[in-house]
């Protein structure tokens, strides 16, 4: 980039710097939604980031509820390798308008929805994050519950649900529940360095804690098994039921990380170059994943014989184990690890989203705010409560999620030919090419609304219930098609700059 002149300016914030033309409308331009002017996250905090995102309670849950569809430890493993391959190929996709102009996905929705319509998908994307984060933000409040009852045992009848509850919940969980919302309110505060130096050691230090559970659960169980006594599956499918059960497992697992790809700019701005995220997606996906995968494939599949039944949660097993330090620092461990995660994958965005709509008066903390009070009225412990709301949870998020993907992909790629204007992001008004029509491009939204509704309809309906599974991919696939068909009048008409594999400044 040239030097910058009178009208181009770097503002300073937080240790990072943005970019700044007096054509830019406050109504479209704070600091948090700015293109960066310097990046410092390499290959190791992408890596991190990963390892948080993967190690935590919903994750191992949601892998471990696998088992409960019937299917084979080798047909797990099978779901978790081609799930997790398309969950790093959509990563790829979504961070590249973000790295290359250094500004959140909200600022670059604008593309595809206008420089006002791109609220209606910020919104979306921010009130779906808000019980994804609740949900975490109870994951990790109940792993923080074991230790507790560990050092003060008389508190026992009040972590009992039927007694001393309100809303579902017992005394002690909202207790924990208060204390991990304001831990991880606290920590937001402190800005994106405090997180990412949080986060790269929050992921190791839960692949410690995996290792010594999954170690003591197979010496327990008398040594590896890869297989789980039918008796204790539910429904256990074969034949064709088996594959078709495989192929949900496998939608299940990209479904799960739905909200993380749809964000994965928000992150990968903060990146040095192009290459470098993806050397740290390849390291923090297959890779990572693999061995994450194992993991709790080899522990899941020992609960039957150490425990008498199927144990999906990495606390319930901690809190078993018969040493009273280990169950303590473990617990404690899947807690961190889970708030992590929590503010990366779930925090973070709803922040961009909200200052979005309307950033002169909405910074990046009001925005969290907003998300963190959002996640108390959710009841995030009915929503995550066994296998099957876990799935059904996933799939209506995902029914938004998947169409927002589907549209911005399609304009970045497709209509736009990577060709991005980054000073009409922020132009108000009929000389801004996102300004479209008052605002708004009449073909993002008319392609969102029936990518939202079918999908939906499948999570809704038991008549298309079989489709429950895959309404990310149907929606990801009709905001897709939908949107380059409504465009198609644009296509092979746009001029514009030319986005690279490195940052524009």
């Amino acid at each position: 980039m040239s030097d910058l002149s009178e009208s181009e300016t770097s503002c300073s914030s937080e240790c990072t710097e943005v970019f700044y033309k007096d054509i830019y409308s406050p109504r479209l331009w704070n600091e948090d939604l700015a293109p960066l002017t310097v990046r410092t996250w390499g290959v190791y905090s992408m890596f991190a980031f990963w390892m948080t995102d993967v190690h935590s309670v919903g994750g191992y849950t949601t892998s471990g509820s696998l088992f409960m569809m019937g299917i084979s430890c080798w047909q797990v493993m099978l779901a978790h390798l081609v799930g997790i391959l398309f969950v790093m190929a959509l990563c790829n996709l979504s961070a590249k308008p973000s790295v290359v102009t250094g500004t959140p996905f909200p600022v670059m929705a604008r593309m595809a929805f206008g420089v006002y319509g791109a609220n209606i998908p910020a919104c979306i994307r921010g009130i779906q994050s808000i019980p994804y984060y609740g949900i975490n933000t109870w994951l990790a409040s109940n792993s923080l519950v074991i230790p507790i009852l560990k050092i003060f045992p008389g508190l026992e009848p009040y972590a009992d649900d039927t007694n001393f509850a309100f809303l579902g919940l017992s005394a002690v969980g909202w207790g924990s529940f208060a204390f991990m919302w304001v831990l991880q309110a606290l920590l937001f505060m402190r800005g994106i360095d405090s997180i990412r130096n949080f986060i790269d050691l929050a992921g190791p230090a839960v692949y410690v804690v995996m290792v010594a559970m999954t170690i003591w659960l197979l010496v327990k169980a008398g040594g590896v098994s890869f297989e789980i006594d039918p008796k204790y599956m539910k429904e256990p499918k074969e034949g064709v039921e088996s594959v078709l059960a495989t192929v949900g497992a496998t939608a299940t697992i990209t479904a799960f990380f739905a909200g993380p790809m749809l964000n994965f700019g928000d992150f990968s701005r903060y990146c040095t170059s192009y290459a470098v995220l993806k050397r740290g997606n390849l390291l923090g996906c297959p890779l990572n994943f693999l061995f994450f995968a194992v993991l709790v494939v080899l522990s899941t599949a020992a609960t039957p014989k150490v425990f008498g039944e199927i144990i999906d949660d990495p606390v319930k097993i901690v809190s078993k184990m018969d040493n009273f330090w280990v169950s303590v620092v473990g617990a404690l461990t899947f807690s961190i690890s889970t708030m992590g995660l929590n503010i990366i994958a779930n925090f973070l965005s709803p922040c961009f989203d909200f200052s979005n709509a309307a950033p002169e008066y909405i910074s990046m903390n009001m925005g969290g705010a907003i998300a963190a009070v959002g996640s108390i009225f959710c009841l995030p412990w009915k929503l995550y409560g066994n296998s099957d709301v876990i799935h059904s949870t996933l799939g209506a998020l995902g029914s938004f999620i998947g169409p927002l993907m589907g549209i911005y992909l399609a304009e970045f790629y497709v209509v736009s030919k990577q060709h991005v204007e980054l000073d009409d992001l922020f132009i108000l008004g009929p000389k801004g090419k996102y300004w479209y029509k008052n605002g708004f491009n009449p073909a993002g939204l008319g392609a969102l609304v029936p990518s939202v509704v079918f999908p939906l309809c499948c999570v809704l309906l038991p008549s298309l219930k079989a489709l429950n599974d895959y309404a990310y991919f149907i929606g990801t696939g009709m905001g897709f098609s939908l949107y380059i068909l409504f465009s198609w009048g644009r296509l092979g008409a746009v001029k514009g700059r030319t986005t690279s594999n490195e940052p524009l400044y």
